[in-house]
């Protein structure tokens, strides 16, 4: 199973800054377990150059993105690593169930889902590090459509340069909804430069009221 910070999942339970009593944390357990055996993680990244055509404009695999939010995070950078993570179908499914037998532990599994494809990120994020800096190059902190001004509709460009529904499922709905839903895009600028740590999260992002901004 996928390691999970268990703080992450009280935090998304709306448990800021306290722990849930013996109850909470045993049923958290409990769904954790089961959501544990239904996950199926899928995960690609492919590399790409990187340029920049014009103020806040940056062109990489064919998709040409205007972001202010997103050129500061990559300038400087001559490269890009795209990914797409996803915990598969199963999670949704369990959600689902308990959404019609036990609301509360719908509400669980929603937070431990959330958790553990960020913490799946993680990985695939250090792991990315690593061979950066196997090349002497350092990582940008990743960054998703939907930061910022970094608009959701480039979703679908980035799935379809990376062939995610193909390779491991992930397709878009009309509303630009990724199915399965526990599933991330992002993109990660490669740098000459140790500008940043690529293992911080939100520092890119100025969405101050987010739910899931790390503390």
């Amino acid at each position: 199973m996928i390691e999970t910070n268990r703080k992450e999942i009280w935090r998304y339970l709306g448990y800021k800054g306290r722990e849930p009593d013996g109850r909470v944390k045993e049923r958290i357990e409990q769904c954790l377990d089961r959501l544990g055996r239904v996950v199926t993680p899928g995960f690609l990244s492919d590399e790409f150059d990187l340029a920049f055509p014009g103020e806040n404009e940056m062109t990489f695999a064919g998709i040409r993105v205007r972001s202010r939010h997103l050129f500061r995070n990559l300038c400087g950078c001559r490269r890009i690593v795209l990914f797409a993570a996803t915990l598969g179908i199963g999670p949704d499914r369990l959600i689902a169930r308990a959404g019609v037998n036990s609301p509360s532990d719908m509400v669980i599994y929603q937070a431990a889902a959330a958790a553990m494809i960020e913490s799946y990120c993680d990985r695939k994020n250090e792991e990315i590090r690593c061979m950066a800096e196997e090349k002497g190059l350092f990582c940008r902190p990743r960054f998703s459509p939907g930061y910022g001004d970094f608009a959701l509709e480039y979703q679908r460009e980035l799935l379809q340069v990376l062939g995610a529904a193909k390779r491991i499922g992930i397709t878009l709905t009309d509303s630009l909804l990724m199915m399965p839903s526990k599933s991330v895009t992002a993109l990660i600028g490669l740098s000459e430069q140790d500008k940043a740590d690529g293992s911080v999260k939100c520092m890119s992002c100025e969405k101050k009221d987010c739910v899931f901004r790390s503390e």
